[in-house]
This record gives structure tokens, C-alpha cells and sequence, in this order.
């Protein structure tokens, strides 16, 4: 089967929707020989962060020079972006090799959905590339996420815990923390970040129970600036000064200190990095849509936050901006999937954006312009509407003087259209 024909079915398979349990995933391993056995393995969960937190932990191993695999989703625009080794994706022969060879194992009672075939791809492609190490993020939640059936990690971590997916995780914080909690194996140090309270305890207890080692944010591990402004890392057994970290945003500081604390935890079980590759590879980590620069006068900043707990850290981002720049305006292009909390999310942004062009991705499940117009009833400030994502990019350009931020957030799939746009690439086979 030719790279796009393989691409249309396993998009196909998403009439399967979401299917939350393992049993489906462990059938399919174990008919090609449970690759995911063999791999040594970095597991990150979280509300927020979690791609962040994996990314570096990937680039500081690859720094260490380790063969370092990388799962990651969604993606932007090109879906081989979701399976790395050593920073290089999956190559479209591998994808069509792979993917052929899951499908001849499948039988009328196994249906799989598109992130449980996704996965097992990841994992065939890690083993016979020979990582040393596959670092994995989860996809949905974590106790029945597919990424779940390795039952011995390293180490994991959950970086935060907040309000999303709430028909599949829960109503709660604490019922989020638990689903995500899932990922917590028996005597497997377990890496906790920011969050409130009861998830913290939630964690905490699970962490208790299964006899993991619990290395918690502000108690076990910290990231904090010195008194001459630089950044100090001091964990359990490591302390690394003049950390500088390659992701803009305060909260990244928090997701390099997870990712630190998750390598200093697996250092302590065989995979050892030195200051030097740390501080080299949280330094020159990337991550494309998270804060993501991509055009100067005005500036264009992708952003792919997508829930209230996201919403807030950019805000705190944007109003540290207007601070640092107080002639600059700045205007909020905002996209989102109809099933989000849209007044929740665009509620703390609305205290420093000076005016909001609406947009939607070209997807079934995006809001409509009309509908997030709908929480905007209330705001006094200029509104504008273009449904195409160029289009609203465009109409922002022309509303904006050379000295303004122009952000782009909502969606990660509204980022895909905008980087798929600029870089020419067709998105429609996919999207359907």
C-alpha cells in the first residue's frame, strides 16, 4: 500500500471514536510479539505540560548521546511529527511497512481505534530502530490510555491536573488525578508538578499504595531563580546551576523541573546524564506550538492551549508581555473544538487582549465563529469574524501596527491549519 493510502485507513479507523481500556491494545501487542516489552521506557502524563516535560527529557538524552525515541500527540500538520527517533520522524516507508504488518494480524472481533493502531506502530518502530529509550506521552488520561500496557518504566510524571475531558476522566479534579494516577506502577518513582490540593493527594495516596517513590514539585525537586536571576535546579540528589530553558514561558520552568526530576529518578535506576548534557539539551529543546514565535512586525505567537488551566498560563504570559511592552496591542485570534469550555477559557485572556478576531479550523467537531461570539456577548471590545484560519491571520495583520503581538490559540488543530497553510501542505485528506 502507497504512504497516503495507509494514512487514509488508519484515519479511517477514528469511526471507532475514543475507547478507553487496554484489552484491545494488549490483543493487538501480543499478536506481533509485544515490542513494547523491550523498550526501556520515560512515561508523562498531566492536564497541561505533559508534551513540553517530554520533549525535553527527550532532547537532554539525546545531548547524553542516547538513541532516544519520542511519542507525541496530536500532531500539526504532518502525522509521522507523533513517532520520532533521535529528533527524526518516522519515515512514510517505515509507516506503510509497519502499518501493513498490524493490519494482517487483525481479525473481525478486533477493532482497533486510530490511537491504539498509532501506538502499536510507535512501539514496533522504536524496537527495530533500537532506542535505548522510548519516552511516551500519554494520549488521554492515563489508567486505560493505550500508552499503558508498559508495566515497568523507569520512571513517569504527571505534570498537571486540571478541567479537561471530563466526559472521559471525570467531573473533578480528583477524579482526573485518579484516572491519570493510572500510570503509577509498583516501585516506579513517580514525578508529581503544580496542581491543587486534592489531586495532589489523590497522587499522593496512589503513589502510597503502590509503593513508588514520590518526588513532588516544591518539596522533593524545585526550579527557581538564584539571586542574581539565574536558573537552579535542586533535586533529590542533583543540584544544576545556570539551567536556561529553550520553551518561553514561566510555566515552562515547571515542565523542565518535571523533566529533570523524571531523568534524576532514572538516573537513580541506570540512565545517567551529566550537567552538562542537561543543561545543553533543556537549552536547546524545541517544541512547535507552545509559544511559538513565527513572524516579527507585528509578532505572530502560536499558542495551543486549549482548556481554562492552559488559559490562564497564557494570560499570565501575555500580561508579563504587556508589561515589557506597554505600547504594544494585542490581538487575540481564537479557535476552538465546539466540545470545550469556551467562556471558561477565553474568560482570563479577555483582561489583557485588546481585541479578538474569531476563526475555526477546518474540522467537523470546531466550534463555529457564531457560537464563540456567543460568550463574548458581555465584552466590550472590537469582535471580528473570518471562518477561514489564513483569513482571520490576515484580517489581525491588517488590524495591527508593527509593534503588536498578534497570538493564535484555541486548538492545536487550529495551529495545524495555519502552519500547514504556510508551509503549503494540503490537510484535507485528513480532516476529511
Amino acid at each position: 500500500m502507497s504512504y497516503s493510502s495507509v494514512i487514509e485507513y488508519l484515519y479511517g479507523l477514528q469511526k471507532h471514536g475514543i475507547k478507553l481500556g487496554l484489552e484491545t491494545m494488549r490483543i493487538l501487542l501480543d499478536r506481533v510479539g509485544h515490542p513494547e516489552a523491550s523498550l526501556q521506557v520515560l512515561h508523562v502524563g498531566g492536564t497541561n505540560g505533559k508534551g513540553s516535560t517530554a520533549s525535553m527529557a527527550a532532547a537532554i538524552l539525546r545531548c547524553a548521546g542516547r538513541r532516544v525515541g519520542l511519542y507525541t500527540s496530536p500532531h500539526l500538520v504532518d502525522f509521522r511529527e507523533r513517532i520520532r527517533v533521535n529528533d527524526q520522524m518516522i519515515p512514510e516507508d517505515r509507516v506503510e511497512a509497519l502499518l501493513t504488518r498490524l493490519r494482517t494480524v487483525l481479525t473481525d472481533d478486533l477493532h482497533p481505534t486510530f490511537f491504539e493502531m498509532t501506538t502499536a506502530l510507535a512501539f514496533l518502530h522504536f524496537t527495530e530502530s533500537a532506542v535505548d529509550v522510548a519516552v511516551l506521552e500519554v494520549g488521554l488520561g492515563g489508567r486505560f490510555d493505550a500508552t499503558n500496557v508498559v508495566e515497568q518504566p523507569l520512571a513517569c510524571a504527571i505534570t498537571t491536573i486540571g478541567m479537561d475531558h471530563q466526559e472521559y476522566l471525570g467531573m473533578t479534579e480528583g477524579a482526573i488525578a485518579f484516572e491519570k494516577g493510572g500510570i503509577i506502577k509498583p516501585g516506579v518513582p513517580v514525578v508529581i508538578g503544580r496542581m491543587g490540593p486534592e489531586a495532589e493527594q489523590v497522587l499522593s495516596d496512589i503513589a502510597k499504595d503502590r509503593s513508588a517513590p514520590l518526588w513532588r514539585l516544591g518539596r522533593e525537586f524545585c526550579l527557581d531563580q538564584d539571586r542574581d536571576g539565574r536558573l537552579v535546579y535542586r533535586g533529590g540528589t542533583h543540584v544544576i546551576e545556570g539551567v536556561e530553558c529553550g520553551l518561553v514561558g514561566r510555566h515552562q520552568w515547571d515542565n523542565a523541573a518535571c523533566a529533570l526530576a523524571l531523568l534524576e529518578a532514572a538516573d537513580q535506576r541506570g540512565l545517567a546524564v551529566d550537567r552538562e548534557e542537561v543543561l545543553e539539551g533543556v537549552r536547546t529543546v524545541s517544541w512547535e506550538g507552545r509559544l511559538e514565535t513565527i513572524d516579527e512586525d507585528p509578532v505572530v505567537v502560536l499558542d495551543g492551549a486549549h482548556n481554562p488551566a492552559a488559559a490562564d498560563v497564557l494570560a499570565r504570559y501575555l500580561t508579563d508581555y504587556a508589561i515589557q511592552h506597554p505600547a504594544s496591542r494585542i490581538i487575540l485570534v481564537w479557535g476552538m473544538m465546539r466540545d470545550k469550555d469556551h467562556r471558561g477559557f477565553i474568560t482570563p485572556l479577555l483582561q489583557v487582549v485588546s481585541e479578538v478576531v474569531l476563526t475555526q479550523a477546518a474540522l467537523a467537531r470546531s466550534a463555529t465563529v457564531h457560537e464563540l461570539r456567543a460568550v463574548l456577548h458581555e465584552w466590550s471590545g472590537p469582535v471580528q469574524e473570518a471562518m477561514l484560519p489564513m483569513d482571520a491571520l490576515a484580517l489581525a495583520r491588517g488590524r495591527a501596527r508593527p509593534q503588536d503581538l498578534i497570538c493564535i490559540t484555541g486548538s492545536l488543530m487550529l495551529l495545524g491549519d495555519i502552519k500547514a497553510a504556510i508551509r503549503g501542505c494540503d490537510l484535507s485528506p485528513i480532516r476529511g
